[in-house]
């Protein structure tokens, strides 16, 4: 797959592309030459959008083994209003996999111009790359057999937990552990499938993730039963594309990409392809309505990794 190549295009994309092109030469004509990631894509005639193999339902590989998912869509958008702005409609898109391990190394040495995944937006994260406007709002929650009684944090002392390497997830159950002296034994699964079968085999008691993806573990078990959620959410996940750093006018480009499906009301028909609606390959409905936190970005947008401004 790395190095792969795909034809990008969607419903809808042409008005984005052009809301996305307007924000990009609102300033001058040579505002191309003022991005070092535009005057790359166009010297090279590729832009490399980084994927997930498996996170679904916001990108992951479908049959034929091409990338699908709601933030692929999103990029889709992005794409087309990056050929436009170049002038160059048969601009190759080279399709890069990414983890939650190499995603952000990757962006941050410029090998990935779109980062389309499950990426939130953090303050320490902003120090080696930038990203879009918010594009989802999750929490992170715990995952655990209905019949072992984890609900909480403090149901988890001196237990095992799992969580995917690299995630604010695992950020968080280290901080936990050291402020609340839980004795934790924290368990790291490769990417989230390998995660969810650490508590599927008893090796941890809970799998510690956003509840968007632990919805569709649960979903994809052979016995979805079997789990619960908890109620408890501790933390506030903003998703965002990952984009280069220092390079305002391709953020203003994707920004203006995002926020035009937003005013225009098309993200609607996005969210509820992926989130209503059953998505391939087993036909999965995640019956997931648009919570109040991602009703206030597509409102008001912004790009803020601040947590407080989506309770």
């Amino acid at each position: 797959m790395a190095g792969a190549s795909w034809a990008a295009g969607s419903a809808g994309a042409s008005a984005s592309a052009n809301a996305g092109a307007g924000a990009a030469t609102a300033s001058s004509p040579a505002s191309v030459q003022d991005s070092p990631t535009l005057r790359k894509i166009r010297d090279t005639g590729l832009i490399v959008l980084g994927f997930r193999v498996a996170s679904a339902p916001f990108s992951y590989l479908d049959a034929k083994l091409r990338p699908q998912g709601y933030s692929i869509d999103l990029c889709q958008q992005v794409i087309a209003a990056v050929k436009k702005r170049l002038d160059m409609p048969e601009l190759e898109v080279k399709l890069l996999p990414v983890t939650s391990a190499t995603r952000m190394p990757l962006v941050g040495n410029g090998s990935v111009d779109l980062e389309c995944g499950v990426t939130t937006n953090t303050s320490e994260r902003q120090k080696t790359q930038a990203f879009s406007l918010t594009t989802f709002v999750a929490e992170s929650r715990l995952l655990s057999k209905r019949e072992s009684e984890v609900r909480t944090l403090e149901d988890l002392r001196g237990k095992a937990v799992a969580s995917t390497i690299a995630t604010t997830s695992i950020q968080f159950l280290h901080q936990a552990n050291q402020a609340h002296k839980l004795d934790l034994r924290i368990l790291v699964g490769l990417d989230d499938r390998d995660a969810f079968r650490l508590l599927q085999t008893d090796r941890a008691v809970a799998y510690a993730m956003d509840d968007v993806l632990l919805r569709m573990s649960l979903l994809t078990a052979p016995n979805p039963a079997e789990f619960v959620i908890s109620e408890e959410a501790y933390s506030v996940e903003p998703y965002a594309i990952g984009l280069p750093r220092d390079d305002a006018v391709y953020k203003a480009l994707v920004d203006g990409v995002i926020a035009g499906l937003y005013q225009r009301g098309e993200i609607q028909a996005i969210y509820k392809k992926w989130f209503l609606s059953p998505i391939p390959p087993r036909g999965i409905n995640l019956q997931l309505a648009m919570s109040e936190a991602f009703k206030k970005v597509i409102a008001k947008p912004t790009d803020s990794p601040d947590p407080a401004l989506y309770r």
